[in-house]
């Protein structure tokens, strides 16, 4: 499955997004999206372009498209994923664009100048989940299986495998974990 680099970043922007969640940390973990702050460190470190000064009304914004991207991944069928993008798309006004700015090459941005973030992210993130939907891929759309955890991810392996947000934290904690049930079994 080919993706884009622009397409990357969306994938990246939408399940960070979805892990500044409650549902996405550890359970009883507070939403780290609860201020202007956050939103701010949020567009800095997804490098999320043509953003303006911030409000109280994008922060809310923002969390509303979270809650609607939460849907998608939920989904139980392409239909029901569809429906949900379809709506999140159209919510957004999009208007597809050519640009090759900041040392980039061409790529098309899905929202109109000067759109709010959350209708950035809503425009870009919902195209990019809809490019999954359209490949037969919506299974890629992920929950880590660790117990403990729950966040989001896009499992871009080859053969579709990955089973947990980070294989180096929640995958090895759960393999060092039955490893450790196994030798308790076998010594006891």
């Amino acid at each position: 499955m080919l993706i884009t680099h622009d397409t990357r970043c969306a994938l990246a922007a939408i399940v960070d997004l979805l892990n500044t969640a409650p549902e996405g940390e550890s359970p009883g973990a507070p939403d780290s999206l609860t201020d202007l702050a956050a939103l701010e460190d949020f567009v800095r470190r997804n490098d999320v372009s043509d953003v303006g000064a911030l409000s109280a009304g994008d922060l809310a914004a923002v969390r509303a498209v979270r809650a609607r991207f939460a849907q998608v991944f939920a989904a139980d069928d392409d239909h029901a994923a569809a429906a949900q993008l379809n709506a999140l798309v159209a919510s957004a006004g999009t208007t597809p664009q050519l640009t090759d700015h900041d040392g980039y090459d061409w790529h098309v941005h899905y929202f109109a100048p000067g759109a709010s973030v959350a209708d950035h992210l809503a425009a870009d993130g919902g195209m990019a989940l809809s490019f999954i939907v359209v490949a037969g891929e919506r299974e890629r759309l992920r929950r880590c299986e660790a117990p403990d955890c729950r966040h989001a991810f896009v499992d871009l392996s080859r053969n579709r495998s990955r089973r947990y947000c980070d294989s180096r934290t929640c995958g090895n904690r759960l393999h060092v974990a039955a490893y450790r049930a196994r030798r308790r079994e076998a010594a006891g």
